[in-house]
């Protein structure tokens, strides 16, 4: 795993559906779908992070807390501490009200941006729960996620000019896609990025072989 982030670059680019030549977005690493906690570290992180909040009190939720903290520490090695920036993590899947409701990014940019110039706002919030997306059957569009987002007002000043959306893994582009256009909409004129823990990378050609040099 690294300890710096590398943006999406034009090979890159079209393993996100969502995303096109408009969208600047880092990630630091690299994460393969359907391979379980013990294929890399990286998918080991990114299991843990995702761990549900029905496992809070638990022995195994200590390993969430601790991937919580070592992705803090992923960001504040990459971000410059000395520049400020609004950090906008990308709403959950479960509602606030709902016992579901899952706070790892929120806390996780707490950490980052702890002793630093850096804001933390959860400028979008979900009006209503939805299946989480890497357990659905079907991912969700867009619009589907624009019909539940919704602007924090409270929040929006000062007026931010530099954010990042952030979350732990960049799938289809979908998410960030959604908040950037509820973002963009408020504040037209604020540079817009985006920053994952791990970029979802299709497998290998030669993960299907056992012993090549």
């Amino acid at each position: 795993m690294n300890s710096r982030v590398v943006a999406v670059d034009s090979l890159t680019l079209p393993d996100h559906h969502y995303l096109d030549v408009g969208d600047t977005c880092y990630y630091a690493g690299e994460y393969t779908a359907g391979e379980d906690h013990a294929y890399s570290n990286t998918n080991q992180l990114i299991h843990n992070l995702k761990k549900s909040v029905d496992r809070r009190g638990r022995p195994e939720w200590q390993y969430k807390e601790r991937a919580i903290a070592q992705a803090a520490q992923i960001f504040r090695a990459a971000l410059n501490p000395a520049v400020q920036l609004t950090l906008v993590p990308v709403p959950p899947s479960k509602a606030r009200t709902d016992p579901a409701y899952d706070d790892r990014m929120v806390r996780l940019l707490r950490l980052v941006a702890q002793d630093r110039p850096h804001d933390v706002r959860e400028l979008v919030i979900q009006t209503a729960s939805m299946a989480a997306a890497h357990l659905a059957d079907r991912r969700p569009k867009p619009e589907e996620l624009l019909a539940v987002y919704q602007l924090d007002e409270s929040l929006t000043d000062p007026v931010p000019d530099r954010i990042f959306i952030v979350d732990d893994v960049l799938t289809t582009g979908c998410h960030y896609k959604a908040v950037k256009r509820v973002l963009a909409q408020r504040f037209p004129e604020a540079e817009i990025y985006g920053l994952f823990v791990a970029r979802r990378a299709p497998k290998s050609a030669l993960d299907a072989f056992d012993n090549l040099e």
